[in-house]
């Protein structure tokens, strides 16, 4: 990988990877966009590269990380997660990753749903964030829910939202929530790759700090554009966008 296309998937990480439109999957598509190989270390890059992004939420809202009761709410919610992610990370690893036809489908489907979750679920677009209104077992059933993103294009983010509105909480709170959330999952989802995968990083470690960097500092303006975005427009504009790419990729690519 080179220095450029490090940089080209950094800044579509950072971009994606808390709308819900699957960073993963934007990442799967860049790469076969580019030609790069369906290789151990790409796979590794798409997963360690998150955690750049996942920094740039312990820098916005390092205040609301000294609030213990929201702590815990995000450990409980990340325990789902992290047990089902131990149990399947080989599986999903050898077979979904890089996997565009899973990819385009996830996306295809996942836009359906956030259209109709969109239409069904509105919320005064200037509701206070109100991290007490999730309980220990909301944060449970919410981490069950992101679970779902384990398979490339459903998106994490997406599936924490829409989770979390189903089972009562404000659209506003449940996706700052999800945000924090994102810290022990990606943490750990990246931790757990380099333990497994660290002899295949080798002579590429210059463009994996390269995507790292720029996924962070790109993500730092996604979040706050993304929430500035929810004042005033609908979810389903991601929805629409994911169903767009889904049908058009192919043809871009040949396939």
């Amino acid at each position: 990988m080179t220095l450029l296309e490090a940089l080209i998937l950094g800044i579509v990480e950072g971009i994606t990877e808390f709308l819900p439109v699957s960073s993963t999957a934007h990442m799967i598509l860049t790469a076969e966009l580019l030609r790069l190989p369906d290789s151990a270390f790409v796979k590794s890059f798409e997963i360690i590269v998150q955690l750049g992004a996942i920094l740039a939420v312990v820098l916005l809202y390092w205040r609301k990380l000294l609030d213990v009761p929201l702590l815990m709410k995000a450990a409980v919610g990340f325990i789902p997660t992290g047990i089902v992610g131990l149990t399947v990370y080989k599986a999903v690893k050898a077979y979904l990753l890089g996997n565009v036809p899973v990819v385009l489908g996830a996306l295809l489907l996942g836009g359906v749903v956030l259209i109709w979750f969109d239409r069904r679920w509105r919320d005064e677009p200037d509701a206070e964030v109100d991290f007490s209104a999730i309980t220990y077992r909301d944060a449970a059933l919410i981490g069950l829910f992101q679970c779902l993103a384990m398979i490339p294009g459903v998106s994490r983010s997406a599936a924490s939202i829409i989770g979390g509105t189903l089972i009562g909480i404000p659209k506003r709170t449940i996706v700052e929530f999800s945000f924090i959330l994102a810290i022990p999952t990606m943490a750990a989802a990246t931790g757990y790759d380099l333990l497994k995968s660290h002899g295949e990083l080798g002579a590429n470690l210059p463009a994996l700090g390269v995507g790292f960097v720029v996924s962070f500092i790109t993500a730092l303006l996604a979040v706050k554009t993304f929430l500035a975005f929810l004042r005033g427009r609908a979810f389903a504009t991601f929805g629409w966008y994911r169903i767009l790419v889904a049908l058009i990729f192919p043809f871009v690519v040949g396939r």
